[in-house]
């Protein structure tokens, strides 16, 4: 009886298999051009494919061939080669003026050590630190990472923490250093360049807020409203937004639903991704989904902000509802008895 053909391995197995096949120090620039979680994955993988048959190496470098043939190296170090490029034609000065009013803004690389450690470390650091470097350090963690080390420190001091990102101006870059210093003597990480950033603001804030446990929310929400209703209905807002309709049940989707307006309705579904609007849809009965499918076929392309408007009114009702009781709005880490 002939022998299967070897099952394909996985991306990242393959992946995996083709590291290996490096030796260290190609493997090294590989793999410091990845995210942590990226080399957490890949390790992992990288044993698992220790005894990797023949037949599956080959297959591996097969699909790699492939892939490599549908990419160009368009997009790899195109900073430089820009750089390089503008500064031939133009000149240093005027290459460096040319490029500070075209570059796109990105994440300061100063920090960036962080994101290689564990929310309890970064914690142990900074929780005897002020208030405003503490919010430094969370504006440059992603969202889930932050909301664990903030859920660490001092809970009398969250709110205030939570304030600050959400009212954070630009930092300088004489701060970044000052703070990258503090944390490489704690942490024992190598220094990192990098220059001037624009981190925090309510977008942050809210995410933040939107990655801890329930009940630490609403206490931070409750201390932010008594010190600044505008900053706190601002992080509240972008808290909750259309999209997250979708995480609502089918039965309190419908119930926010009926309470809506149709014509409020067909402008914010104008908005909606396939999926929600394919979900609202289906909480109606058959003859009103078809009418709101209709008038919105009918009605053409909408201005966006009156789409935006719309959907504000649908939110707001939603987070009504939810404030009381007839609707759960859920949240991370919420408990069920």
């Amino acid at each position: 009886m002939a022998e299967a053909d070897p099952k394909p391995l996985s991306g990242s197995a393959a992946a995996a298999v083709l590291l290996m096949l490096f030796d260290e120090d190609e493997a090294a620039q590989i793999l410091s051009r990845l995210e942590p979680e990226e080399v957490r994955q890949l390790g992992y993988a990288m044993y698992d494919v220790a005894d990797v048959e023949v037949d599956e190496v080959n297959a591996a470098l097969d699909r790699f061939v492939g892939k490599a043939k549908g990419r160009t190296t368009i997009g790899y170090g195109a900073s430089q080669h820009i750089r390089g490029a503008m500064t031939k034609a133009l000149g240093p000065e005027r290459a460096d003026n040319m490029l500070s009013r075209i570059t796109p803004p990105t994440r300061s690389t100063k920090l960036s050590m962080l994101k290689w450690m564990e929310p309890v470390e970064i914690a142990g650091i900074i929780e005897l630190e002020h208030p405003q470097i503490m919010a430094i350090v969370l504006a440059h963690l992603d969202a889930a990472a932050a909301a664990s080390v903030l859920q660490l420190l001092p809970p009398e001091m969250q709110d205030d923490v939570v304030y600050r990102v959400a009212t954070l101006g630009p930092v300088s870059a004489e701060a970044l250093d000052d703070l990258e210093q503090l944390i490489n003597s704690r942490s024992g990480q190598r220094a990192i360049a990098g220059g001037v950033t624009k981190r925090g603001g309510t977008s942050e804030a809210a995410a933040i807020m939107n990655n801890i446990r329930k009940d630490h929310e609403l206490r931070i929400m409750k201390a932010l409203n008594k010190r600044d209703k505008v900053v706190s209905a601002s992080i509240e807002e972008e808290m909750f937004i259309f999209e997250n309709l979708l995480e609502l049940s089918d039965k309190d989707l419908g119930t926010v639903m009926r309470s809506i307006d149709s014509s409020v309705l067909v402008v914010a579904l104008k908005g909606a991704s396939d999926m929600l609007r394919t979900k609202i849809l289906g909480c109606m009965s058959q003859r009103a989904a078809q009418s709101i499918a209709d008038e919105m076929e009918e009605r053409g392309p909408m201005r966006l902000a009156e789409v935006l408007e719309a959907q504000k009114q649908v939110i707001a009702e939603a987070r009504r509802m939810g404030e009381e009781g007839t609707i759960m709005l859920g949240g991370k880490g919420d408990d069920y008895v």
